[in-house]
């Protein structure tokens, strides 16, 4: 074949490239995104230099623009793409967004807004939204939140509002949420948590509330969870846990109390867990506290002693007194019991 009909070959091939293209709504250019076609959907990524797309795949069920700066976002970003089930729009600087912005994805499933600028939700922005499962509202700058922002999800699996500077949060924010499995309120400034907040989900697995600022965990707030697995209550400043916090939780693999201020437990509290029926999996932390190592602790070693193989940070759980037990290990104290 003459050079000149493979050049003239190459041309026609490149033509049809640039139609199909065009037909599916992607321009190229040296700062498109990354298009990944497949037969459940096409898969649209876009990372700097790349510019924002005008145009989406009708067949898009995958979209991240992650890492441009963006402050905001053109209330037609999502038209013609309403096969889309995961947005991911991390590390920008929005602000915020319109009550409609979601309103052309309603079979989205997955939301990650981690790492932006927002303050609030505009009401009505999840009415479309009613399968949504995963909602990421990770470092942003939520001060307060509303029930009435989260208004329209009905089947919310997974809420992770952390890394945030919620103070408070309102009565009855989970009361819809049956199906929430993963609730993340982790490092905010939360000094009291609303007595009904775990009342709505039906199935909650997974609760974080570590990096807060706690100062008492009581008797009624884990009740209506007896099927959690995962309690993270570590870096608070918890000096009192009621002796019914931990009653009925009949399936928890794993808790954190570490880095509190606690100095005692009170007797009971730890019956409910771990135990030759009620083994705790994973395993406990309850190192960095000021334990006073007096005979009130009978309880808790007792329970250390029969739980002491699944204990984390055995080395760096120890007495802060009185002075003649003062930097001993609990364990070791328990064992001389």
């Amino acid at each position: 074949m003459s050079s000149w009909s493979r050049e003239r070959n190459q041309r026609t091939l490149l033509f049809l490239v640039v139609i199909v293209a065009l037909v599916q709504g992607v321009i190229l250019n040296p700062k498109a995104c990354q298009l990944y076609p497949s037969s459940n959907g096409s898969s649209v990524v876009c990372q700097p230099p790349a510019e924002f797309p005008r145009y989406l795949p009708a067949d898009t069920v995958y979209l991240s623009v992650e890492f441009f700066n963006l402050t905001q976002l053109p209330d037609t970003t999502l038209q013609g793409a309403s096969n889309l089930r995961e947005l991911h729009l991390s590390n920008n600087r929005l602000e915020n967004l319109s009550a409609e912005f979601l309103f052309p994805v309603p079979r989205l499933t997955v939301l990650d807004l981690t790492h932006n600028a927002l303050i609030r939700l505009p009401p009505g922005l999840f009415q479309a939204s009613a399968v949504l499962a995963t909602l990421v509202l990770k470092e942003n700058q939520l001060e307060v939140l509303e029930a009435s922002w989260l208004h329209g999800l009905r089947d919310l699996w997974h809420l992770d509002l952390s890394g945030n500077q919620l103070r408070t949060l309102p009565p009855g924010l989970l009361a819809n949420f049956t199906a929430l499995h993963i609730l993340d309120l982790g490092n905010n400034q939360l000094e009291t948590l609303p007595s009904d907040l775990l009342m709505g989900p039906l199935r909650l697995k997974r609760l974080h509330l570590e990096g807060n600022r706690l100062r008492t965990l009581g008797d009624d707030l884990l009740r209506p969870q007896p099927g959690l697995c995962y309690l993270f209550l570590q870096n608070n400043k918890l000096v009192s846990v009621a002796v019914r916090a931990f009653r009925g939780l009949q399936q928890l693999e794993m808790l954190d109390l570490s880095n509190n201020r606690l100095a005692s437990t009170p007797a009971g509290l730890w019956a409910s867990l771990g135990g030759p029926t009620r083994d705790m999996k994973v395993g406990f932390d309850i190192s960095g506290n000021p334990w006073m190592c007096t005979p009130e602790l009978e309880d808790l070693y007792r329970w250390l002693m029969a739980n002491k193989d699944r204990m984390f940070s055995l080395n760096d759980t120890r007495c802060a007194g009185p002075e003649a037990l003062r930097g001993q290990t609990l364990l070791a104290v328990a064992e001389s019991q």
